[in-house]
């Protein structure tokens, strides 16, 4: 699950990791209230206005139509309102939402931490996520934070270091102090990076995170450092035991479809083929995808009703497919193990029935126990769905029914 900006800094926050402070806003009156909040806190002179959605890329990224992008400097409390105006409602287009954008519902009005003093500000870059080939939780850091770290992976990856911890060990302080050390701090800096590292693998380990990412982290000019930005994610499996964390889902920010599918308990990822997809168990229905590109479509959706399909099951997973207008035809693969295949097909057989007329070709390919008896329920339903046994039998039946299109 991923969280706003503002919802990490929070987080953050609550288990000590120092954070540039910041509000949240929802109409342009509350952006200015939030500033002048802010300056009573902080004492800034300076905001800067955040434009909240699930992708990266904001400080590049444009408002459509516009030439604002998604994170401004605002000198004044007239510029704080104009820029929040301009960003609220609108659609920021970044490199990781694509041409589409996604609309912005909030924006985040942060105080400027930027200021002058003694030493330059500079901007660095951490992370920490697992790594599965070693079985380890990583952090990831560069001297070389801020905007343009895709760069910096891309042309200059020597300046990206990691540290590898064992999650039964913990973070130990050598570690801490490696990390500090290679991002060529010293004096209070050095102490400060130790803690800010040592609280961050805290937050990441407490929380079941799936990564945490800081761009930037700044050394300011008087040797604090703090997360200037926060991006987490984290562990669907792990929710359960954070009500707190779950409460902060916004689905505004994730495919309808998508959602829909999680209140009935499928997984279900939307993609841009013209054939529908409904089977159980993930590895099959990666297979099955493999199929419908070698039969000459392209997969319109992943999604795995699980081990126990049914009539309702079934029937919710049709109706989250047929929502989609590109879908030309449906592909039902089902391997009967845990379930049987007769099972399937009448489930299938009184989900047809309950949402009426299907105007696109359903394909069904049961195998497993009760293979044929399901084959059999099928074809004698009378109602139009092709069924196989065979998976070389099923991917004809869907390269004829994409022909016919």
């Amino acid at each position: 699950m991923n969280i706003h900006e503002y919802q990490a800094k929070e987080i953050l926050k609550k288990h000590g990791v120092k954070i540039g402070e910041g509000i949240m806003a929802e109409t342009p009156e509350q952006a200015v209230e939030a500033a002048k909040k802010l300056s009573e806190l902080t004492g800034t002179k300076l905001w800067v206005v955040k434009a909240q959605i699930h992708a990266g890329g904001r400080g590049k990224g444009k408002i459509k139509g516009t030439e604002y992008r998604g994170v401004m400097l605002a000198k004044t409390l007239d510029e704080v309102k104009e820029k929040a105006s301009q960003i609220l409602g609108g659609t920021l287009v970044t490199i990781q939402t694509g041409p589409e954008g996604k609309l912005v519902n909030k924006v985040l009005v942060a105080a400027d931490v930027y200021y002058p003093g003694l030493t330059q500000p500079k901007e660095l870059y951490l992370s920490i996520l697992l790594d599965r080939a070693k079985g380890k939780n990583v952090i990831i850091a560069s001297t070389e934070g801020g905007m343009d770290i895709e760069e910096v992976a891309a042309h200059t990856p020597e300046k990206i270091f990691k540290e590898w911890v064992d999650p039964l060990i913990g973070l130990q302080p050598f570690q801490a102090r490696k990390i500090a050390f290679k991002l060529g701090l010293s004096g209070n800096a050095f102490k400060e990076m130790v803690q800010f590292v040592t609280k961050l693998y805290h937050t990441y380990d407490a929380t079941d995170a799936a990564m945490i990412e800081i761009n930037p982290v700044l050394k300011t000019s008087d040797d604090q450092i703090l997360a200037v930005d926060a991006k987490v994610a984290f562990d669907d499996n792990g929710l359960i035991r954070h009500a707190d964390i779950a409460a902060l889902r916004d689905i505004t920010e994730e495919d309808p479809l998508e959602v829909e599918a999680g209140e009935s308990n499928l997984n279900y990822v939307k993609l841009d083929g013209n054939v529908g997809c409904m089977v159980n168990g993930a590895g099959l229905a990666m297979a099955t995808m493999d199929v419908i590109k070698f039969s000459g479509g392209e997969p319109a959706n992943f999604l795995d009703v699980g081990g126990g399909a049914n009539a309702k099951t079934v029937e919710a997973g049709f109706r989250i497919i047929l929502k989609d207008p590109n879908v030309k035809a449906i592909f039902i693969n089902i391997f009967g193990g845990i379930v049987r295949c007769d099972r399937v097909a009448n489930g299938v057989v009184e989900a047809y029935k309950n949402i009426g007329n299907i105007s696109i070709p359903i394909i069904v390919r049961l195998q497993g126990t009760n293979a044929e008896e399901g084959a059999k329920i099928i074809n004698e339903s009378g109602l139009k769905v092709k069924s196989a046994v065979i998976l070389k039998d099923a991917a004809k039946l869907v390269n004829e029914a994409i022909a016919k299109v």
